[in-house]
């Protein structure tokens, strides 16, 4: 077991002492005993480390200081305290089993294999040492996931005053989750997507702790949140067994094609009867995002809203787009004090936030976080932070790509329209689904036209939906998350917002573990939870605890070792090296057909085909796909960015697309891309929304492993936006740009690309036939590796 930490603050030992007096670890008892010896002060402060007795003593025959003695033995005997002992207490302490991750002759290796920043001094110690080395002690992992300080809240160490605590930097679980308010009010928007004349109105719900301190807030926008269209959204997920069709060519240029936003009058005002300090109406359940759950109990409000389109809002559901975004802002500028929301749809009854000290941070996954980062290209007022994971900055990167229709992985057949059927909520209210049933099918046949499957080009209605666009009007600091193996929201989403934040003055950081479309504020071996902590008490609360140089630019997780986590100021700087495809120089070929049972198999189940897709050997699909390897790497390396694919490529048709894997073939044991649940659940408060402790696992051996993907329509070769003729038999040059990674290719191991056509998860499957030729000495790979020694 390893354990990564990234945000204990190093702290003056006065400091520590005023700290530690806040928490109760330095009171009157504590104080005596500094005064006499190191003895003396590790009682008291082992007393009090048992909340749930009275007297922590009686717990002392419990713990073991080597194999012959107990803790209660040892410190009645007068013996020294040392590291040795202190840290052989501490592991039992921290929650370590023994002969599983430390034996009592071995104690100084198992804290350095475990990683632990526990103190560190030879020899005998003083009292003073005792108190330095508690305080570490408490911001130190415990086996289960939590700081020691926090897994003592949990057992009922604080008294919940419902008044923030801060300890090493980071908010303390003072706050009692039993006494939570929750309130509704709906905030006026500048909007009116339902085109009646009037501002929509969205719903936003709040949960906030009943303190009489004004409180920061973490605003989640999710359109998911007041509920789902299943039946709906299966019904109009779109067929993707059809034919990769011809496109007139032209030559059009983004000028052409640039969104600009129509200034236009605000519609009408809600009319305002008063002004109130109550709402009227409350919902029941709590927070649905567990770093949200976290906050809660540290002295953070949480407020969610689905936005326009959804339940008890108004409007329509229109995925991406700048009306969306607006609506999300609006509550944001509600938070900031800047904005109105009324305590219903009907009074004119309005409420501010007067418990609110006008600082927010949005957070979320996915298309939650995606929100969160459509926001911030505002420049709204208010938003001090964003912490998005896995999150779109460009849905044209998510539902195409360099001209090409192309879904998400693992949802074939999903766009623009069918995600907007899923999340428009008001379909759940009979009445309110009756009265904007018509309206809806023609918005939903609008959206139709304007994402255009038939071209899959890049086109106004997408360049409006491109954030990337309007990230210099980016204010707040960002936080990024992102998997490498994310197939669904794939990595250049959070690549291009990275290399693009780069030109401003606003504080980022990122963090790339090895999952797909996950949370990683659960896992074992790195302390997110506590770095977003630390981020978050300064950003909202104003903690001057060096958060923005303490935590890490870039944080990657090794893909080759478990439970490591590397760190580092940039990510896709490499100068690329260009590489032969192969040694050969003849032209090879493919072809993109199969035979009608084969198609049908691999269509019902894509990853299958992917698995087969991956082989090096393999006879059965060696006619659709072209396999180049290069030599086996004398040393690592490491992939740190985009790989580039160029190819002299012809198609036997006037249509045509290319597909590549890169891979790393050479047996290893990997790390699962799902985290495995380790039998644990983390509480966020005291017996306060517990969630699973889970940890990246290595897999059993395998011989391959997909490091990154690409696609592009060879009508597409200039621009998305641009048609290029495509004459049959005629050679083309092409770059294919793969999805950005950073990768370790371990010694020994080779680095594969196979080049293929129909992709059976991400592209439309018209098996169609046709041959493609690549001209292999005119065609190259260019990979930024950091080290490209080659055997």
């Amino acid at each position: 077991m390893k354990i990564n930490q990234f945000a204990v603050v190093d702290t003056p030992f006065e400091t520590q002492l005023k700290e530690l007096a806040t928490i109760g670890f330095y009171d009157e008892s504590v104080q005596v005993a500094h005064a006499k010896n190191a003895t003396a002060v590790w009682r008291e402060l082992l007393r009090i480390a048992f909340p749930e007795v009275q007297d922590g003593r009686v717990k002392f025959r419990d713990i073991a200081i080597n194999t012959r003695e107990d803790l209660a033995g040892y410190l009645n005997s007068g013996a020294p305290v040392t590291e040795e002992v202190f840290n052989a207490v501490a592991l039992q302490l921290l929650g370590f089993v023994e002969d599983v991750d430390y034996t009592f002759d071995k104690v100084a290796e198992a804290v350095a294999t475990i990683n632990l920043p526990l103190y560190h001094k030879a020899g005998r110690w003083d009292a003073d040492d005792v108190l330095t080395a508690w305080y570490q002690l408490l911001v130190t992992h415990t086996r289960n996931g939590l700081q020691f300080i926090d897994d003592l809240a949990s057992r009922g160490y604080f008294m919940k005053n419902n008044v923030p605590l801060f300890f090493n930097g980071k908010a303390m679980a003072t706050f009692d989750m039993s006494a939570l308010i929750r309130e509704v009010v709906y905030v006026e928007t500048d909007v009116d997507t339902d085109g009646d004349g009037v501002r929509d109105l969205v719903r936003a719900e709040v949960i906030r702790p009943d303190t009489g301190v004004k409180v920061p807030t973490l605003f989640t926008a999710s359109p998911y949140y007041q509920g789902l269209n299943n039946e709906a959204n299966d019904a109009l997920v779109h067929n993707v067994d059809v034919a990769l069709l011809r496109k007139t060519p032209n030559t059009l240029t983004y000028e052409e094609i640039k969104y600009e936003a129509e200034q236009e009058a605000l519609p009408e005002a809600h009319e305002i009867a008063g002004e109130v300090t109550e709402t009227t109406e409350s919902f029941t359940g709590t927070s649905h995002v567990d770093l949200n759950n976290y906050f809660l109990a540290r002295g953070f409000a949480v407020v969610y809203s689905a936005g326009v389109g959804t339940r008890h809002s108004d409007g329509m559901q229109d995925t991406g787009s700048p009306e969306q975004v607006a609506s999300m802002q609006a509550v944001v500028e509600w938070l900031a004090g800047d904005r109105l929301a009324f305590i219903d749809k009907h009074s004119g009854q309005t409420i501010k936030t007067n418990w609110s000290n006008g600082k927010v941070a949005m957070t979320g996954k996915s298309y939650l976080g995606t929100l969160a980062t459509a926001v911030a290209t505002t420049g709204v007022r208010g938003l001090e932070t964003v912490i998005s994971e896995a999150a779109i900055s460009d849905w044209y990167q998510y539902y195409r790509d360099n001209g090409l229709v192309i879904a998400p992985g693992g949802f074939p057949g999903e766009d623009m329209d069918v995600l907007a059927e899923l999340v428009y909520s008001r379909m759940l209210d009979s009445a309110d689904w009756h009265r904007t049933k018509m309206q809806w099918h023609g918005f939903q046949h609008a959206t139709a036209e304007h994402m255009d499957r038939a071209t899959g080009d890049y086109n106004t209605y997408w360049d409006a939906r491109n954030y990337l666009n309007n990230v210099p009007n980016i204010q707040a600091d960002i936080v990024m998350v992102h998997g490498l193996n994310d197939w669904n929201v794939k990595p250049r989403q959070v690549f291009r917002l990275w290399q693009n934040l780069q030109k401003l003055p606003v504080v980022k950081k990122l963090y790339l573990h090895q999952g797909q479309h996950i949370y990683i504020n659960n896992n074992r071996s790195l302390d997110f939870a506590d770095q977003m902590n630390l981020w978050l008490s300064y950003k909202l609360y104003g903690v001057q605890n060096q958060a923005a140089s303490q935590l890490p630019d870039v944080t990657w997780q090794a893909n080759d070792q478990a439970e490591t986590w590397e760190t580092g100021h940039e990510w896709g700087t490499t100068t690329p090296t260009t590489l032969p495809l192969a040694a050969e120089t003849a032209t090879v070929q493919y072809e993109d057909w199969q035979i009608a049972d084969d198609f049908a198999t691999y269509k019902q189940d894509f990853n299958a085909w992917r698995q087969q897709m991956l082989q090096r050997e393999n006879d059965k699909l060696d006619v659709n796909r072209v396999v180049f390897v290069q030599p086996a790497f004398e040393q690592d390396v490491v992939i740190d960015g985009e790989v580039t694919l160029q190819l002299r490529v012809k198609s036997s048709a006037d249509v045509g697309l290319v597909s590549a894997m890169l891979v790393d073939y050479g047996e290893a044991r990997r790390l699962a891309a799902t985290p495995q649940p380790q039998g644990v659940l983390i509480d966020r408060g005291t017996g306060w929304q517990p969630t699973p402790l889970v940890e990246f696992q290595l897999a059993k051996p395998t011989t391959e492993k997909m490091i990154s993907i690409g696609h592009i329509n060879l009508q597409n070769r200039t621009a998305p936006w641009r048609v290029d003729d495509l004459v049959p038999d005629e050679f083309v040059d092409v770059a294919l740009t793969l999805q950005p990674t950073r990768y370790r290719l371990p010694a020994g191991h080779q680095l594969g690309v196979i080049v293929y056509g129909t992709d059976f998860e991400m592209t439309v499957r018209g098996n169609q036939d046709i041959r493609y030729t690549i001209d292999v000495e005119q065609s190259q790979l260019i990979v930024p590796l950091q080290d490209n020694t080659q055997k």
